[in-house]
């Protein structure tokens, strides 16, 4: 049976303004420069005013103060004016759309720097990729088209740290179907082997075991400590991972000190050949802090990062054809009118966006700064209080979704490194003393005593979880695990060494 009924509902919604603010709180400061390109290449009543541009309003404004007169006052008067008088008949008021910021430009300045003062940018250093590399090495060698083929296929099946992950049977339908080249797997191991051959040594792999023969082959095999690593790593693989040395001892006849030089050659070898090339082959990625904190004599100085205050305005093209359309009472100029209008709201909610986003950020690290002022003084992690996401919204009145836009992608650059703004919270613990404290400190304690433990005899979780009750943190062994577990600290059997 249907039936008809009227009822009421409360929703909340967010408007687009709010919206572009919430996505643009949560990229940090390099793809925030990608984001105004993006903007500005859509919306041409957004533009970024040019060095010379700049320089000549400069000019302009020193002589108008020669002058005694101010310029901007003058032409925002002059033109309200006019304006309002145009415009007294029209559907909405000009003035909302050109007002004192809008003329002669609406901009976003950065913090505490004009526009006369040098910026310092971070340099970039540019380079070939690992894949490009090794294709470079592949063209030095004697080899068939077909064999080329399929080497040029091998390497871009290479992950990032030089490893082989696909299958030599999956190579052959891949080459058949995107190449129409027919091959035998025979022949794409042969090609393989090639391809070990070039540098880094143990590129190519298929797994670490082979990573490591493949590097160890290429020593003197005269050296016998050399001989013997090829032995564990070929025979005893599986009790090397484990560090069952015991069972190695026994099973290869050798005493513990030809043990520990035989490991101390393997410990030489580099398991991700891939990641072991220099900075002049290898493309480089650098993190770019959102903030810089500076110790002025006891007293903690922040900044932004000068890509987070970007200079943004309307465009004054687009603002003088609003003010021609508009006093053109043409009904074919509507429309036009109309798509200036969207153009220029678009505009100003972005940089409104910005300058709002300016504003969350710095107030945020701020009051962070402030909770966390011993830290920041020291650099001691011990320092560190138990701070969780609602504490900061409590403090600057902003919901918990907000601050954790902020804290989960931005970087600070302190005195004593770089750090991601999530890093500085933590949930709190009781000591036996009935004490606050931050599970940070309880890592910074565990983390202590592992570097301090004897590597022939370490630790184990229990142990742990004694020693820092002894300390007044009266935690369970499982919070021990998970604990080493975030410190990325293997278990004690991992950590023992000869």
């Amino acid at each position: 049976m249907l039936n008809q009924r009227l009822q009421q509902k409360l929703l909340q919604k967010l408007s687009p303004q709010q919206i572009l603010l919430m996505k643009l709180l949560q990229i940090p400061s390099m793809a925030l420069e990608q984001r105004i390109k993006q903007e500005i290449e859509e919306n041409p009543a957004l533009e970024e005013p040019d060095d010379t541009e700049e320089e000549q309003n400069d000019e302009e404004e020193l002589v108008m103060e020669e002058n005694g007169e101010d310029k901007e006052e003058n032409l925002d008067d002059e033109l309200l004016e006019d304006l309002e008088t145009k415009t007294s008949e029209d559907e909405f008021d000009l003035s909302d759309y050109l007002n004192d910021e809008d003329i002669p430009s609406y901009r976003v300045t950065s913090s505490n720097q004009g526009s006369d003062e040098d910026r310092k940018e971070i340099p970039f250093a540019s380079g070939i990729t690992f894949h490009e590399f090794l294709i470079s090495q592949l063209g030095l060698r004697v080899l068939e088209e077909k064999q080329y083929l399929i080497g040029v296929n091998i390497i871009g099946n290479l992950d990032d740290s030089g490893y082989l992950q696909r299958s030599l049977d999956a190579m052959v339908d891949d080459l058949a179907f995107s190449q129409n080249l027919i091959v035998r797997k025979e022949e794409i191991e042969e090609v393989l082997r090639v391809i070990q051959e070039l540098d880094p040594a143990g590129t190519g792999a298929r797994n670490l075991q082979e990573c490591l023969m493949i590097q160890l082959n290429r020593k003197q095999e005269t050296n016998r400590e050399v001989a013997l690593a090829k032995q564990i790593i070929g025979r005893y693989f599986n009790e090397f991972t484990k560090k069952h040395y015991d069972k190695i001892i026994s099973k290869a006849r050798i005493t513990e000190d030809e043990l520990k030089k035989a490991i101390d050659e393997i410990l030489k070898l580099n398991p991700k050949p891939g990641n072991s090339m220099g900075e002049t082959v290898q493309t480089n990625h650098y993190i770019i802090p959102d903030f810089i904190i500076r110790n002025m004599d006891g007293e903690l100085e922040l900044t932004l990062n000068s890509k987070n205050a970007p200079e943004l305005r309307l465009s004054r093209a687009y603002t003088e054809m609003l003010e021609a359309y508009s006093a053109n009472k043409k009904k074919k100029n509507k429309e036009a009118l109309l798509f200036v209008k969207q153009k220029i709201d678009s505009a100003r909610w972005f940089i409104d966006a910005i300058k709002q986003r300016q504003h969350t950020l710095y107030i945020t690290m701020k009051a962070i700064i402030d909770y966390q002022q011993d830290y920041f003084l020291s650099g001691d992690e011990i320092q560190l209080k138990p701070m969780i996401l609602k504490d900061i919204a409590e403090i600057v009145h902003l919901d918990i979704s907000t601050i954790s836009r902020v804290a989960n992608s931005k970087y600070a650059q302190t005195p004593f490194g770089t750090f991601l703004l999530k890093s500085f919270f933590s949930e709190s613990m009781q000591t036996n003393a009935g004490e606050e404290v931050s599970t940070r400190e309880i890592k910074k304690i565990l983390s202590d005593c592992v570097n301090e433990e004897d590597k022939n005899s370490p630790y184990t979780d229990e142990l742990l979880t004694r020693i820092l009750k002894e300390k007044g943190y009266n935690i369970a062994r499982r919070t021990v695990a998970k604990y080493r577990e975030q410190l990325s600290i293997p278990v004690a059997r991992l950590r023992k060494e000869l």
